[in-house]
């Protein structure tokens, strides 16, 4: 009987070490491979937008499909903190003028509306303005669903791959 039982648990652990960590090692290192692929469609999307002063339908839709190659699904959020054309505010005819730069913020809503897409036009910003954006994926990678069958104890993770990037832009849009 001892026997049987020891042969039992040497073929699991066996199947565990020949099937399974090999496998969560290789979902793993493709997580790492999309982590990588959108940090940098990321970076490169925000520096296009900071050199050039605009957000471009061609070149936002290249963004969807540089994001779309890891094979995951990912919201998208864009922010533009314009710069208030007048920000400062005189205080009395003889001291000046004194003032902080005021920012407001537009989102992606805002940014992505229905002229953007139906009319191959772009976003412009301007000099000094502020460019943010942030991904995150949506669905549950093979990774993140074995680790979750494995160390239920973890938790669920609500995304694995995210990458943040933004910059103030350095040329005018127009």
């Amino acid at each position: 009987m001892d026997d049987i039982l020891t042969s039992i648990i040497g073929i699991g652990l066996s199947v565990i070490l020949m099937f399974i960590f090999p496998l969560m090692s290789m979902t793993e290192r493709t997580d790492d491979i999309s982590q990588l692929t959108v940090e940098i469609a990321t970076s490169e999307f925000v520096e296009d937008i900071r050199r050039t002063g605009k957000i471009e339908q061609k070149r936002y839709e290249q963004f969807l499909a540089n994001l779309g190659s890891t094979g995951n699904t990912y919201n998208i959020e864009i922010e533009a903190r314009i710069l208030d054309e007048n920000p400062t505010r005189k205080i009395t005819q003889t001291s000046g003028t004194q003032g902080n730069n005021v920012y407001y913020s537009v989102y992606t809503s805002q940014i992505l509306n229905d002229n953007f897409f139906n009319n191959d036009i772009a976003y412009y910003l301007k000099e000094g303005d502020i460019i943010t954006v942030s991904v995150n994926n949506t669905n549950q990678t093979m990774s993140q669903q074995l680790k979750n069958f494995f160390y239920t104890v973890v938790g669920k993770e609500t995304y694995v791959i995210a990458a943040s990037h933004g910059g103030l832009v350095s040329a005018n849009g127009q």
